[in-house]
Formats: structure tokens, sequence, C-alpha cells
């Protein structure tokens, strides 16, 4: 598709005055790309087309256009993200960096690269859900050219697709994009499987589609002799993974899988819906327990639909759906539908109850430091079937299938979850591990007595909320333990040099102790002696209570705080000692960081890193630009500005601090603000020894409870 075409398209459905950014944004990207090719052997700037086109296929506005031609110019090319704001404003910046890949960043695994980008992407597609639709479009794209890479890359994508993309897309509601992804990888991960059923398809395909022809005119010469309701029926084939899924499902071959096609039924009205479907039941018995009514109870990705399945003209089972245009069109392509048709402030509040899901798991995802159990559990929250259970006020609650009362209590919230003690369901009490069905009433029995969780309830819990929360009570449970343990060994100690805990506690010499072996709080020291990391006859001789050769020498040991006396600041300058150098305050490098050397008029050298937006004023003087590198020899402190993203909440920089006094790291500044959707920016300014060292601090502070988002400050 050429600029002409893709702007033919989008002008079919918009007259956005602003269509011009296409354009812009397709000759800027086809200039970034030029001379690159995919493996296929393609020009490079095909692909971005491609998605693009696909976007304008959901009818997607302007600026997700625009986006999509540039979504891969910043991760291939040597433009920038600054650049593209520049140039396209701060929207499209934003959702070309969501789409960008961490490439920059050093990981330990495939896994653990694999799990921040994906953070990163749901954070971001929190912000504006127009992210993961361009990284849908792109997936969907890439997944069509896959036959041109190397068949460990197509296992792996097909892989990751399969586990991430089709369930998020089902998620979305947006099942055309989720049923080629499905069908897609399918093929790649089991070829033999898919060319055979595919094969076995097309062979009872023309006795199939008789059936359903015939099936379909029953139903609209009734309609039409019965009631004046103008309708559109026709026949919708399964998809082949969804029937190799059946048939795993339900352990049976090809030959006894009958529902091959299903018949759907498009009216005007919700009345209509329920008229026909009453017509359907009349020509056709249905069958028991395979009613579903999605329209009276949406599923969580705004499907509504009315599902029923019946007995056919040949005694066949036959699955029929009845729906309005507008369930119909939310069907196909889902929240990009909604986007695009949003409008007001009411569409934009039931918009963002759509999406609770979404913040909900960036919410329970927050506590998972560990790669694969980030994975494991974010494939739990995309997992696809649901079940849909009442609270005792009728309250709808959706849970994932095989959903536990557990699960349910920390659904409706964590104290909850923590006091459970017993559940009644249906009126009747059940075992903790009952796995609720669709129309259960729920009540929660809780007690002020609870002592909590139990760790069984890990083995059947199915929400990730329910068990991160789980996890995280015998987590503090234990550093309770510790500290307790550290406490007594520390009494103990104390008792023998005749000096009592609490009264050292109460003038502030405990705590002056803990300062100087490191620790901000005495809850800190304790749990460190507790862990043995400490020893009790430290902590008495850093209180004055033993007075032996040890005690000189822990003085003369005693770490001091470093100070820049040294005019190299732990840089050294190229052909050239002893000169006076100077860390630039609009970047603050730290070792790791590729520098570049500035030499000023009367401040000796200033030193920038090479991404400073500064440098590329610099170069135009390049004879006063010397080559600098980290003295690794030398030991000096660097200042760094970190960036945090949090939820505002009571205790949230008391945290903050904690962690990093717990890293012996020193704050020389800080600056925090709240935002009027209950968000808090707070920018932290550290002495840190290097990159590894500032990376190491950024891991820690994302452990936080509240934390969104940390990342180190863009230079000035």
């Amino acid at each position: 598709m050429n600029l002409q075409d893709l702007l033919e398209k989008i002008k079919s459905y918009t007259n956005d005055p602003d269509l011009d950014i296409v354009g812009r944004a397709y000759e800027f990207a086809r200039k970034a790309h030029e001379g690159q090719f995919r493996d296929s052997g393609e020009p490079f700037f095909n692909h971005p087309v491609e998605v693009a086109e696909i976007l304008a296929e959901l009818e997607l506005d302007v600026i997700t256009i625009a986006a999509a031609l540039l979504h891969d110019v910043v991760e291939d090319t040597d433009i920038t993200i600054e650049q593209i704001e520049e140039e396209f404003g701060k929207e499209i910046a934003l959702l070309v960096n969501g789409v960008t890949k961490l490439s920059q960043i050093a990981f330990k695994s495939r896994e653990e690269h694999q799990a921040e980008n994906l953070r990163k992407m749901f954070l971001a597609m929190a912000k504006d859900i127009r992210v993961i639709l361009i990284k849908l479009a792109d997936r969907l794209h890439n997944m069509r050219t896959l036959n041109y890479t190397a068949p460990e890359k197509q296992k792996r994508k097909a892989e990751e697709t399969l586990e991430i993309y089709a369930p998020l897309a089902h998620r979305l509601g947006m099942f055309k994009i989720k049923w080629e992804l499905e069908d897609l990888s399918f093929r790649y991960l089991e070829p033999k499987k898919y060319y055979d059923l595919a094969r076995k398809v097309a062979t009872t395909r023309k006795e199939r589609e008789k059936n359903i022809e015939r099936a379909i005119r029953t139903i609209k010469e009734k309609i039409e002799s019965e009631t004046n309701i103008k309708v559109e029926i026709y026949g919708r084939p399964k998809h082949l993974y969804s029937i190799y899924q059946k048939m795993l499902r339900q352990k049976k071959e090809f030959s006894e899988i009958y529902d091959l096609t299903a018949i759907r039924i498009i009216v005007n009205t919700v009345r209509e819906c329920y008229e026909v479907l009453g017509i359907v039941h009349e020509l056709w018995k249905p069958i028991p327990g395979r009613f579903k009514d999605y329209i009276a109870m949406p599923k969580s990705n705004m499907y509504q639909s009315l599902h029923t399945t019946v007995i056919g003209p040949k005694g066949d089972p036959l699955e029929i759906q009845i729906r309005t245009w507008d369930m119909h069109r939310i069907a196909e392509y889902g929240i990009a539908a909604h986007w695009r048709y949003k409008e007001g402030k009411k569409d934009i509040e039931e918009f963002d109850r759509k999406l609770s899901w979404l913040r909900q798991l960036l919410e329970w995802q927050k506590d998972l430091q560990d790669a694969s159990e980030f994975m494991e559990n974010l494939k739990i929250d995309l997992f696809e079937d649901e079940v849909f259970v009442f609270t005792p006020k009728g309250d709808v609650v959706s849970l994932p299938c095989h959903a536990t009362p557990v699960d349910f209590a920390f659904f409706i919230h964590t104290e909850i979850g923590m006091s459970c003690v017993g559940a009644k369901v249906n009126g009747k009490i059940v075992p903790l591990e009952y796995k609720l069905e669709n129309g259960d009433i729920v009540e929660i029995i809780t007690s002020k007595n609870s002592t909590g969780p139990s760790r069984d309830w890990l083995k059947f819990v199915k929400t990730s909320k329910a068990r991160s929360k789980i996890k995280r009570w015998f987590k503090r449970l234990k550093q309770e333990e510790v500290t307790e343990r550290g406490k007594q060994a520390l009494e103990e100690e104390l008792k023998r040099h005749r000096a009592d805990l609490k009264s050292l506690e109460k003038s502030g010499e405990l705590e002056k102790a803990a300062n100087r072996l490191g620790y901000q709080r005495v809850e800190d020291l304790l749990e460190a002696i507790g862990y043995n990391k400490v020893t009790p006859t430290q902590v008495a001789v850093k209180l004055g209570l033993v007075q032996t050769k040890e005690t000189v020498l822990d003085k003369l040991t005693q770490k001091r705080p470093i100070r820049r006396k040294s005019v190299s600041k732990g840089v050294r300058v190229e052909g050239v000692d002893d000169l006076f150098v100077r860390l630039s305050r609009c970047c603050n490098p730290v070792p790791g960081d590729e520098i570049i050397g500035y030499v000023t008029r009367g401040r000796g050298v200033s030193v920038h890193r090479k991404d400073c937006p500064n440098v590329k004023t610099l170069l135009k003087e390049k004879e006063r630009c010397v080559n600098v590198s980290w003295d690794i020899d030398r030991i000096e402190t660097y200042q760094v500005e970190l960036e945090l993203e949090a939820m505002n909440q009571c205790s949230l920089l008391n945290n903050i601090t904690s962690v990093i006094s717990e890293a012996k790291v020193n704050i020389t500044a800080i600056n925090a603000r709240t935002n009027r959707d209950g968000t808090a920016k707070i920018n932290i300014s550290l002495e840190i020894s290097s990159l590894e060292h500032m990376n190491d601090i950024i891991k820690r502070l994302r452990c936080i409870d509240g934390i969104l988002d940390v990342r180190r400050a863009n230079p000035t």
C-alpha cells in the first residue's frame, strides 16, 4: 500500500483536518529506514506501512496511524524519541516510546528481557490503550511474514504470540486479530497437525456448507413469516486453532466434532435478539446448559451476544449467535471500535471501566520481582476463560475459570481475603478450594481473630492478585520473625554489659549505633542481626560498651563519606594529566555511560553523556571536544537523578527513603508532587558509584508497593 492508498482508506472513515501528519510520518519513516531490509529481502519500510494499513482497517485515528508508521524508527535507526517528539509532538512520541523495546539495557536472561519489555508496554498501555493496538498490529504483520525467519525464531515468536498477544487481543475484544494470531501460531508450533486439520476441514467443507445454508434458509423463512424483523444471517466457519483446542478439551477425533460452523444472526435491537432466540428454540430443541446470555452479563472485554446450541435439522449440534449491529462491531474490533466512538465524559468513564482489568493487572504485578513469576502470572491474568458470579447484593464479579472463594475474597478487598475463614455458595458452606461456577452467589465469612492466610491457599488460588498478596503476607511474616530473633539476641548481649534495650532506644543511642553500621532504622538493624549480617557484639562495640583492640581497629577502618577533592572526578582526559574535570549537571554522567569531554573557557573539561541533548551543540566546535574515559581505579561518587511514578499513598516517601538507605546510598535532593489522577511524580538525586549501582537501586525501588515506574531522568 502506498501513501495515496493509505490516505484514501483513512478518508473513507474520518474527516480529520490533521491528515497531513500521516504523510509527514510516512516520509520521515521512509527516509529513516532507507537501506534497511527484512529477512524476506523486501525493504524494511514495507513493515510499518503494513502495520498502519491494519490499523486503518480498524478505522483508528490519524495519530495512531502516524505512530504506527514511526513505531520502529527509534529501535532500528539513529533517530531518538526526543527527535520524534520535536517533529510530531508529545502524543505520538508517547505511543512510539510505548512500543519501543528496552534494547539498550543488559539483562541476565531472555525471560527477564521479555518480562521487562512487557512491563514497559503494559505501563504505557495503561496511559494510552493505542500503544497495544499498534503492538498487536505489529505482531500480526510479523506473524504473517514469519516464514522468512529461522525455525528457532519462528517457534519462539509463535509461543509468545499464543501465550501473550492472542489472549491480550481476546481481553481487548479484538477477535478478528485474535483468531488470525492463534491460527498463525498453531501453524508454526504444530505444522503437521495444522496442515492435517486444514486438509480435513477443506474435505468436508461442501457438505457442511450445504447443511448450514439449509438451516439459515429455515430460520430466515420463519422470522420473515412471523415478524417484521430485518435480519442478516450467515455461517461463520470456526478457526483451525479453536477446532484443535476443542478436540483436545473433549478428547475427540475430528470426525466426532460436528459444530465446525456457527450461525450468526444480526438484528437492530436488543429486544429483537430475544425475540429471534425464541423463534430458534421453537424450530429446534436447545441443548441444556449450552445457553449463555452475554447481553445481560457482558464479558470483561465488552463482548455481548446470545449464544445457544440446538439439535439441528440433521440431529447434530448447531451453535447459533444472536447480536445487534453495535454488538457485532465491538465483537469484531473490540477496544479499537470503542476508542473510535467514545465521545464525552460518560463514554470516557465507560471506556476506563472496560480497562479496569489492565490497571488491576499492573497493581497486582508490582510485587513480582522474579521474571519467570511475572510471566507465569501474566499468562494467568490474560487467560481467556472466565466465570461470572454474584455478591450477596447482586453485583456481578468476573473471575478466571476455576476461581475459588479465596480469589473472590481478594477481588472484593485484600482485608477480606486476609481475614477469610470460610465461604458460602448459594447459601451453603463450601470448602475454600471449591471451584466457582456461573451464577453462583458467593458470601465470604471473615473473623477478626483470623491468623491470616494459609500456605495451602497457594495450591488452589487462580488469580495473581490473591497469589501475590498471600506470598507478600508470608514474606512480611518471615521478616517479623527474623526481627524478633534479632531483638532477643541483642537483648542477651546487652544484659552481659548491664545495658537495657528499651533505654538505649529511648535515648536514641541505639539508632545512632544503627546509623554507624549503615542502617537508618533500629528495626533494620534488628532484622540484620536476625539474618546474621551483623553480630550483637558489633552493636555493643558501636554503643561503646566494649573497649578492646577491636574498638580501636573499628574506628581506624570505619567507612567515611567520600569527599570529592580530586580534580579528575574519576575521569581520564586522553593525553593530559592533572587537568580539572567537571561532571555536567545537565546529564550527570556516571561510570558505565558513554562520555565525551568539552574544553571550557577557564573551567577545565566539562564531561557529558554522549546522549545528552547539549552534545549536538558542543560538536559544532569539534576542536574543543576531547576523548575522555572512566578511571575505574578511582573510587568516586556521582550525582544521578531518578524519576519515580507512583500511586499517591501513605508512607510512600518513607518506603522509598528506607530502600535507598538500605542500599547505603546518600540522597542529595528530593522533590515530590501529586497529580489529580491520584498518582505522584517524585524526583530523587542520589550519589552512586556506577551505572550498575544505579540499575540495582532502580530494581529495588520497583519492588516497592505503589511504585508504577522508575527511570533515570532525561538530560536537560
